[in-house]
């Protein structure tokens, strides 16, 4: 599904208005609509007593029609607002205009405490304070509102994003409402899928308020949700060579667990041939634990490092495979370093470079754009920044526009990896991959995601497709493993070893559709 910013929103919304002659209380009636019909699928209405929190913008317009509608059902609406009625304007102000006609209690509270007694008494909450174009800190009135929202106790329901919660980052503004539901309009924004604001929306739902396709799946929204990749089949006639053959390029002394868990999950993901080029000295450990992979044992440093002199033989092993992965557990020593840096200039076959590869070719990103095969890179924020020269709060800020500005300069494919990572293309497309938890935040769960993705390169997806289906698939694992055994103490092996149950879940097609994009109402 596709994600819009919040300009991208406006824009929808005033070609709706001004070009298909969709008017803008149409639109607010068909957000009420959908967020009514939630209300009685999830809580129900008749007889049933709703709080519903308005602001004096569009959101608390979509508020109104809300309490009109739960009314009409045979529901209880008391509306609170906080902002002067004066304000109120547009589809906004005629809907005040008409349920001040009705027997709906409407009332100008000036403090939070006016509405405590209704809230505690109350079966649900709405949520319709402010919408998505927030872009100031939240006080005052406001603030006590979303407090006691908080601490009620009761179900709550956000329109279109919970107050507070920046539509464009996911950014907390201050304070915001912490949501059971959500349901967005037109199409999920981004800050409804950003962390930390996304924690707080609860269950996300999407209504597209009657905008046509055309407009909705517009080429020119270019973010969108990582929905099902589907895998090649694996044919009965298989062999090992077929589905895939990769050269690890991996390790140092003291750094054993980055190799062996790429390579290794490159097998576990459904990899064919797994080739690791380590210094000589860690291969046998390595090899103690990861038998089927095979071994090209290298010279090293004083350091324990993978030696300049290995060039000539790597460059030749990496002509003869499908793919070569380069960087983790490599270690920072220079002359590794600059080994990385003549091995992704000369290597001719598709790249992955994660880890300290990264921190290497940071050095001289030009190397990547002379590049003729695609090249799949996959950084965490600090090795983001040291690739763009940016620091990590400015990318946090703007990880859409950096992360496509950044993968068009450099005609890469790049995972911004993170909750919720991001996929980004060189021409411009991103994709927000759903799956994963914070249990993943642990030593070696980069270096299994390089080695999923990897594999699915292996089983015939091209570059771009084999990215997105191995984050995708990295992050299931993951919570196939927090489902066994809870999000703390995950290792990077508990990954791992789910990645075969992962891959038959999805051939299966018993993957839950909402990891991929939020249900449609």
């Amino acid at each position: 599904m596709k994600l819009a910013s919040v300009d991208e929103m406006r824009f929808m919304d005033r070609f709706a208005m001004d070009k298909l002659g969709i008017s803008e209380e149409i639109l607010m009636e068909n957000a009420g609509l959908a967020a009514v019909n939630l209300l009685q699928k999830e809580i129900g209405i008749r007889d049933k007593k709703f709080v519903i929190f308005c602001g004096s913008g569009n959101n608390g317009g979509d508020g109104l029609v809300v309490a009109r509608l739960i009314h009409s059902k045979g529901g209880k609406a008391i509306v609170f607002l906080t902002g002067d009625r004066k304000k109120y304007r547009g589809a906004a102000k005629t809907n005040l205009d008409i349920i001040a006609e009705l027997p709906v209690d409407v009332i100008k509270i000036s403090a939070a405490s006016d509405a405590r007694r209704e809230v505690l008494h109350c079966d649900a909450v709405i949520d319709a304070l402010f919408g998505t174009g927030l872009d100031r800190e939240i006080k005052g009135l406001a603030a006590d509102v979303i407090e006691l929202i908080n601490n009620c106790g009761r179900k709550v329901l956000s329109l279109d994003i919970p107050s507070g919660v920046n539509g464009n980052t996911g950014e907390i503004m201050g304070v915001a409402v912490k949501a059971d539901y959500t349901v967005t309009f037109g199409l999920p924004k981004t800050g409804n899928m950003f962390y930390p604001g996304y924690e707080l929306g609860g269950k996300l739902f999407t209504t597209h308020i009657s905008f046509p396709p055309s407009l909705y799946n517009r080429n020119e929204l270019q973010v969108a949700t990582n929905s099902q990749v589907t895998l090649p089949r694996r044919p009965a006639e298989a062999y090992k060579g077929s589905m895939g053959d990769v050269l690890f390029i991996a390790g140092a002394a003291n750094y054993f667990g980055a190799p062996y868990f790429s390579a290794m999950s490159f097998l576990k993901a459904g990899g064919g041939y797994a080739r690791l080029a380590a210094p000589e000295t860690i291969t046998p450990f390595i090899a103690g634990g990861g038998r089927e992979i095979v071994y090209l044992p290298q010279a090293q440093t004083a350091a324990g490092s993978i030696a300049l002199k290995n060039k000539k033989q790597l460059l030749a092993a990496a002509a003869g495979v499908d793919m070569a992965v380069i960087g983790p557990g490599l270690s920072l020593h220079k002359e590794t370093a600059r080994l990385v840096q003549d091995l992704v200039a000369g290597i001719k076959v598709p790249l992955l470079i994660d880890g300290d590869g990264l921190t290497a070719v940071a050095a001289d990103p030009s190397i990547l754009r002379k590049r003729k095969a695609p090249t799949i890179l996959t950084p965490h924020l600090g090795e983001m920044a040291s690739l763009t020269a940016k620091p990590v709060s400015e990318i946090r800020a703007h990880k859409i526009s950096i992360l496509q500005e950044t993968a068009k300069k450099l005609q890469a494919t790049i995972v911004l990896k993170g909750a919720h990572s991001l996929i980004g293309f060189a021409n411009g497309e991103v994709y927000v991959n759903l799956s994963g938890n914070s249990g993943m935040a642990t030593a070696g769960s980069g270096d299994v995601l390089t080695g999923c993705i990897a594999a699915m390169f292996g089983l015939g997806l091209a570059p771009e497709p084999a990215t997105r289906k191995g984050v995708f698939l990295h992050g299931y694992a993951g919570d196939l493993a927090a489902a066994e055994k809870g999000i703390d103490g995950i290792t990077a092996r508990d990954i791992m070893d789910f990645l075969p149950q992962a891959m038959k879940n999805d051939r299966a097609g018993a993957i839950a559709a909402d990891y991929f994009d939020p249900p449609v109402i």
